[in-house]
């Protein structure tokens, strides 16, 4: 550390993480072996994330998965979702080392100190994922399959790693269940930039979940793709107030969940939609946005962090929907007459 303050943080760590787990070995050798395989995975971690922030690393991602291969015999087509520093408790030794999470693969590999431990289990064979804390496995993963269970731990994000390991065996699952191979979605919206350290298959991933609780939360098409969702207030009529919520927006529907726990959910169709108005901000109400539907009801949304953007991507949804409409009047007509009549300013 280059100061004391620095030292002392690092010390207290170390005590707060490591030290209740090192009163469970039996000698000085494994207590040597397991922090300096917990200090080597965190320096490897924190190297792993010194890439700039708006760039990832292509050529080292790429490098991990053909180690991964070549490590576990997999062939070319099994493809590397992400990987993380950990520790794998053999009986009641830890072993310091690198998880690997693959399509069809759960695998991990550790050697130090002459000792070598290669473990392979195939989603298909998981049973059961937990996440909880003992006090010999502190803040822990379990892995059961049907002859064994496994325990991973010092995880740096255990929740990301958890929700993306659950993630992956419901996808076995599924595979299993509809005898299908796993595909690449052609259709989800990509990132307008790239995000650092992750596979364009983890971010696939990541986008297909967000879509699976989009669609499940507001029972819409399985074709239908999210867009992208920000935080707002709504108008409710029947409470008289406005409640703070999220809006969400995907091509064909304009959707609102309160974050409250007595949940209020609200689904806009787009084909629905005829007026797209932008309000004067005020203390009260800022940033405003109504968006009224041919039977005559309005909708009145305000908070809204970039409103500009969002009228414009509606605008751009409505456009679409208005294209593949077999005659009738086109809906961006409709908005500009009632801009005219009406005054206020309408992005379309």
């Amino acid at each position: 550390g280059s100061s004391r303050k620095e030292i002392t943080e690092h010390w207290e760590w170390l005590e707060n993480n490591l030290l209740q787990t090192l009163s469970i070995f039996e000698n000085e050798e494994d207590i040597t072996t397991f922090v300096k395989g917990k200090i080597h995975g965190i320096i490897a971690e924190e190297n792993k994330s010194l890439q700039p922030k708006d760039e990832e690393d292509p050529g080292k991602f790429k490098e991990a998965e053909v180690k991964m291969r070549k490590q576990f015999g997999m062939p070319e087509g099994e493809k590397l979702v992400n990987y993380y520093s950990c520790s794998f408790w053999k009986g009641r030794v830890p072993r310091q080392g690198w998880l690997y999470l693959t399509v069809n693969h759960l695998c991990f590999y550790s050697f130090l100190l002459g000792k070598e431990v290669t473990l392979i289990i195939q989603w298909l064979d998981v049973t059961q994922l937990e996440k909880n804390a003992t006090l010999l496995f502190p803040e822990c993963i379990k892995v059961n399959t049907r002859d064994n269970e496994y325990f991973f731990s010092m995880f740096l994000n255990i929740s990301e790693t958890f929700k993306l390991m659950e993630q992956l065996a419901n996808i076995a699952m599924r595979q299993l269940l509809d005898n299908e191979n796993f595909l690449e979605d052609k259709n989800l919206t990509k990132p307008k930039r790239p995000l650092k350290n992750i596979s364009a298959l983890k971010r696939d991933l990541d986008a297909r979940a967000k879509n699976e609780r989009y669609r499940a939360t507001f029972r819409l098409p399985k074709d239908e793709q999210l867009d992208g969702h920000t935080d707002c207030t709504l108008w409710t009529p029947f409470a008289k107030m406005h409640i703070p919520g999220q809006m969400f927006v995907s091509n064909n529907y304009i959707c609102f969940s309160s974050k409250e726990d007595e949940a209020c959910l609200l689904i806009i169709p787009l084909r629905e939609v005829t007026i797209v108005e932008k309000a004067d901000s005020s203390s009260v109400l800022p940033s405003p946005l109504s968006i009224s539907t041919k039977g005559k009801m309005t909708f009145l949304f305000a908070n809204l962090k970039d409103r500009n953007f969002l009228v414009q991507r509606i605008s751009d949804f409505l456009q679409k929907t208005s294209a593949q409409r077999s005659g009738g009047e086109c809906a961006a007509e409709t908005w500009k007459g009632n801009s005219a009549n009406s005054g206020n300013e309408v992005d379309r």
